[in-house]
């Protein structure tokens, strides 16, 4: 495995299995087959509804604890519950979290951010992050942190490389995790020539080219799949390296363009839904 060095002095594993849109028993089933292939970086969040089942695929999985990076979020209208990171941590079976973001820069974010401070300073969250905090929010929240994050989760992927938000990134060290990092089933990217070329180049395929991309880019990523054998094969990128005139070929095709557009109208949605835990 390849790490990666936090603003804290903390290792994260670069590639991850990711738990979006898994139900919990393919949650359970993912996280307890992808650590037994070597996975050591789980990402959940508490609108996932799956902490419960992610938990369980940690447990039967066999690994230690320890050696496991376990990443989650807290919800928006989880914000302002005093007890939202002990629930969260009660769900999942574990006393600390590796990782605790903010999910969405929604409802009184600012009490959620300062949960996540609380939260570290406990040690009950060994790293701190935000979740979609682009433009005018992580603008605002620089201006507000008494502990700066380690990580942010944002769309990223080579149509759509973050160039404006890794400025502020930079500056104090924040490392990117990317969420679509495949396109979000838009076979065009995979399409892209340069990908063919090189996966027959490297005996990869073209899935595999672009999650070394992310990695090479500095990235993290959490690729997510109920399939063993897609699993097996986003951890199949640690064998080989991009040159950096294919990297420079990559970089042609960022159109600045994004997937995801969201709305003020979702954020306020976003802050008043409650994810019913029950269903874990």
């Amino acid at each position: 495995m390849e790490y990666m060095e936090l603003n804290n002095g903390l290792k994260c594993p670069v590639i991850g299995i990711g738990t979006f849109m898994l139900s919990p028993a393919e949650a359970e089933n993912s996280v307890r087959e992808a650590l037994k292939m070597g996975y050591s970086l789980v990402d959940t969040a508490n609108a996932y509804v799956n902490e419960r089942a992610v938990g369980r695929g940690m447990k039967a999985s066999g690994m230690k604890r320890e050696d496991i990076f376990l990443s989650t979020k807290l919800w928006p209208s989880e914000f302002e519950n005093p007890n939202a990171v002990n629930e969260t941590l009660a769900r999942l079976g574990v006393d600390y979290v590796d990782l605790l973001y903010i999910h969405q820069p929604a409802g009184n974010w600012l009490a959620g951010y300062r949960q996540l401070e609380r939260a570290s300073k406990e040690g009950k969250a060994k790293a701190i992050g935000i979740s979609n905090f682009e433009g005018k929010y992580i603008d605002e929240l620089q201006s507000k942190w008494e502990i700066a994050p380690q990580f942010i989760q944002v769309e990223a992927h080579p149509y759509f490389t973050q160039v404006e938000l890794r400025k502020t990134l930079d500056k104090y060290g924040i490392r990117l995790m990317s969420w679509y990092p495949l396109g979000h089933g838009d076979k065009s990217l995979l399409r892209e020539p340069v990908f063919t070329e090189l996966g027959q180049k490297y005996g990869k395929t073209p899935a595999q080219i672009i999650l070394r991309w992310h990695i090479q880019m500095g990235f993290a990523v959490i690729p997510g799949s109920r399939n063993v054998d897609h699993i097996r094969d986003n951890l199949d990128i640690l064998d080989f390296t991009l040159t950096d005139g294919e990297m420079a070929e990559i970089a042609q095709l960022d159109k600045g363009v994004r997937y995801y557009h969201r709305t003020d109208a979702q954020l306020a949605q976003f802050a008043a839904w409650q994810p019913t835990y029950e269903e874990e």
